[in-house]
């Protein structure tokens, strides 16, 4: 029988609990035998009852005395820190994980880094998770001390049963041959295969246009999430797993008579992919103490028995084409799908499989959220959406397919997606754990460095990083892509490029980046010309997915202005979807959009 993970943790803990007792009950016998000294029963019970968290109290005190120590040995400082009122912070954790369930983007660790400062520490039950959103500091962990910042056990052990021994779950040598295996095959040849988009955005565009020509709002969020699950799979597989064919979803308000099919396997691989990230997120958020909620289930078991019932006869397929192919001597070509090129570099399918949905994740997921923020910047700012279809009229016409040279040409489409990236960057949150103590620079140059523990865990948020006015300037909560073109952009990135990291940096940056600005770009390109106007549909969000009243007395602005309830696991998404209405482009002025 396979152990729940709390169990191991729960075995653990127990040990530990009554190990002091037995070593006390054992001295108090010898003690009697040996030296006929006699404890009373009441006192050696008090004295069992008091050992642990006596022993617990002279660790933490160790730990915080030894940190002590290492703050004076490195001439440094302790990093300012966000406080609870309760003993262990108990209080700040539990409002930590309210806000991520039911806040804007963790409010408390936002506020935090408004009140203190960009860096600062929390040290809830007595475990270090530093906060920074200084783009110098991400800088350090990404790229120039790149080798003290790693995912680390508490990250690795939470994330094991979904991303395994993938590219974005392990350090050192085994992160250099995962990154190794697949380098190769984004090269920009293949980045550059816009016949897969070309496919598949017809497909969703034809879908579009059906259910709007019905009469509902259709949920943009679920509509691109098949594009880009689709365009995955025959890019890494070089096999659809076809999601676009079974039928959209029905608004909140859609008669009851409308009933939607059964969900095809794509649907339900998409499914249980995003619960498992979300379980996945909320392991991280509890660190290391995140068994203790998974006692008497694993709760990814069954999700990942789905995703793995969908890809594992795909993966099975290739390596017996491999193996029959090396059997009867025959020379081995260049593939075309990373799944091809994989098999050829190894024959175990748990590292296949491991190394394929760290990369779906990073490509699909990615790439599905970008386009659904896009999207909901073209329905709330009607004129940067004109000037992007102007833009592309002009060097496209209404019909006529991108090209990569198109691509690059575009420049206020680069300038449009690059501050939908901004605003809502496809991973909000990462985190590493250092292996050394250190110090990082403190932002007042006449102050002492930072200590920073060795075993701390480190979260850095571009999210956070990506609104503030003192790296974006005062109007930083504000979505104008022109701050891609004009003076701001020399004035504000070009002197620290370290403050747009939609896609991470240094030698973890994402390998396929072009590739999801090449897949984002066709698509908006081939929606633009046939929609000339979108406009959100509020009515078919679900109530409770629908934004709250209470954020209009936001003190950010951001909070303020938004229609819809970003939310994220390993990803953002949309609360409840992004729900719209589009105007086809032949439609008169005037005429009610479907």
């Amino acid at each position: 029988m396979k152990l729940t993970p709390g169990v191991p943790l729960l075995a653990k803990t127990i040990v530990g609990l009554c190990v002091p007792s037995v070593v006390l009950i054992a001295l108090s016998r010898s003690a009697n035998k040996h030296f006929a000294i006699t404890v009373p029963a009441w006192l050696l019970w008090a004295t069992c009852l008091a050992s642990v968290p006596f022993l617990v109290v002279c660790a933490i005190w160790y730990t915080i005395l030894h940190e002590r120590y290492g703050t004076w040995k490195l001439g440094a400082q302790p990093l300012p820190r966000l406080r609870g009122k309760w003993i262990g912070d108990i209080d700040l954790l539990l409002e930590i994980f309210r806000t991520y369930k039911k806040g804007y983007f963790y409010d408390t660790l936002w506020d935090g880094s408004d009140a203190i400062g960009p860096s600062y520490d929390t040290f809830a039950l007595w475990e270090h998770d530093i906060i920074t959103c200084d783009p110098d500091v991400i800088k350090t962990i990404l790229a120039t001390d790149f080798d003290n910042y790693v995912k680390g056990p508490v990250f690795q052990y939470a994330n094991k049963t979904v991303l395994g021994s993938g590219v974005f779950n392990v350090d050192g040598d085994l992160w250099k041959f995962h990154r190794g295996m697949s380098r190769p095959f984004f090269n920009r040849d293949r980045i550059a295969h816009f016949g897969v988009f070309d496919k598949h955005a017809d497909t969703a565009l034809t879908k579009l246009k059906t259910r709007l020509n019905e009469g509902h709002a259709v949920d943009f969020q679920d509509l691109i999430g098949r594009f880009t699950l689709d365009v995955a799979t025959e890019f890494l597989f070089g096999s659809c797993v076809c999601s676009l064919a079974s039928d959209l979803p029905f608004p909140f308000n859609a008669p009851q008579s409308t009933q939607n099919a059964l969900p095809n396997r794509a649907e339900e691989f998409a499914r249980a992919f995003k619960t498992a990230q979300s379980v996945l997120s909320e392991r991280l958020l509890l660190q290391g103490i995140w068994p203790f909620t998974e006692i008497l289930t694993d709760r990814v078991e069954q999700p990942m028995k789905v995703v793995r019932d969908l890809l594992d006869p795909v993966f099975k397929e290739a390596l017996s084409k491999e193996q029959m192919r090396q059997s009867i001597g025959e020379k081995a070509e260049e593939d075309d799908t990373l799944l091809g090129h994989l098999a050829k570099e190894t024959s175990d399918l748990n590292i296949i499989r491991d190394e394929i949905l760290n990369i779906m994740l990073a490509g699909r997921d990615t790439t599905a959220a970008a386009l659904t923020f896009c999207m909901y910047f073209l329905c709330t700012h009607p004129g940067p959406r004109k000037r992007l279809r102007e833009e592309i009229l002009q060097r496209l016409g209404p019909n006529a397919a991108p090209t990569p040279e198109d691509i690059r040409e575009l420049k206020y489409l680069r300038a449009f997606i690059n501050e939908s990236l901004r605003l809502f960057p496809p991973v909000p949150w990462n985190s590493r754990a250092t292996v050394k103590e250190t110090t990082w620079a403190n932002p007042d140059p006449s102050g002492k460095p930072y200590y920073i523990p060795a075993q701390a865990n480190v979260s850095f948020s571009v999210f956070m990083m990506h609104r503030r006015k003192d790296f974006w300037g005062p109007d930083a909560e504000v979505f104008d892509p022109d701050r891609f073109i004009d003076e701001r952009l020399h004035k504000y990135l070009v002197p620290n490029p370290f403050i747009f990291m939609p896609f991470n940096g240094g030698p973890r940056i994402c390998l396929g980046q072009q590739f999801a600005y090449n897949e984002i770009s066709y698509f908006l390109v081939r929606l633009l010309q046939n929609f000339e106007s979108m406009e959100l549909d509020a009515a078919a969000q679900p109530p409770e997915a629908r934004v709250p009243p209470e954020w209009q007395s936001s003190s950010k602005l951001r909070v303020r202005l938004e229609k819809i309830r970003p939310k994220h696991h390993l990803t953002i998404y949309v609360e409840g979807g992004l729900w719209v209405r589009l105007r086809k482009a032949e439609d008169k002025e005037g005429e009610v959009p479907v």
